[in-house]
């Protein structure tokens, strides 16, 4: 199997329509094979899309975010990993049993069904948060930096795959964790591409050079005049970095 570039690129369905979705991935899949669906998308389409997407022969990233009892999460994984995604999220400040729970659940399906387990990344703290934000939410918690490498230690510790952080955490939780710890950076603009609600965001060349093994677009890419042009630009831009 040939070796996946690094950073892989993941462009985020942020859309609400199934005809929409559907179109971005037909005019990007011969450049990005990896797409995002988040709770706007599943909760408008359903499992239906997530299925629908994987017959179009493209990976996906299930982006829900489960934040639960260990029991409900476990199940839940157990759901998302019979629908063949790729890669999904869980917030770390779920705890360790709960993140436990659901990396048994990941290797259950993925020996019943005889295929690889779904990777699961740990969701640290949103890149639309700073350390002023994190400050009113939990007083006395420190910043953002120190915030992510405790809620990354936590997730190694209980098994996951990795986190999702922003690019400003990246390299750090690498030198600590390790290359084979996945980090996937939301939060990626080209240079002069508004921030929107996003607080903590770089460029894909800087992404590239902290270490990040995915990169997530959404806004740049499928708000574009030609969605196909403007990942062409950020495939650009990472090959020459």
């Amino acid at each position: 199997m040939k070796e996946k570039a690094k950073p892989e690129v993941i462009v985020a369905l942020d859309v609400e329509l199934r005809e929409s979705a559907m179109g971005l991935v037909a005019e990007l899949r011969d450049d990005i094979g990896f797409f995002k669906l988040g709770s706007r998308l599943f909760t408008a389409e359903g499992p239906s899309i997530v299925k629908e997407i994987g017959r179009a022969g493209a990976d996906i990233f299930l982006d829900l975010k489960f934040h639960d009892i260990p029991a409900t999460v476990a199940g839940s994984v157990r759901a998302a990993a019979a629908l063949g995604v790729r890669m999904m999220t869980l917030h770390t400040t779920g705890g360790v049993d709960m993140m436990r729970a659901a990396v048994r659940a990941a290797r259950e399906v993925s020996q019943e069904e005889d295929k690889p387990h779904p990777l699961l990344v740990g969701v640290t703290v949103l890149t639309s948060l700073s350390d002023g934000d994190l400050a009113s939410i939990a007083p006395g918690a420190g910043g953002v930096a120190d915030m992510v490498m405790r809620l990354a230690q936590s997730a190694k510790r209980s098994g996951l795959d990795g986190v999702v952080s922003s690019v400003e955490e990246a390299a750090k939780i690498k030198n600590e964790f390790g290359d084979d710890f996945i980090v996937v950076t939301p939060g990626i603009r080209p240079a002069g591409y508004a921030k929107g609600d996003q607080k903590r965001v770089a460029t894909p060349a800087f992404a590239k050079e902290s270490g990040a093994d995915f990169i997530v677009v959404g806004r740049p890419v499928i708000e574009a005049e030609s969605p196909a042009k403007a990942a062409a630009g950020i495939l650009k831009e990472l090959r020459e970095a």
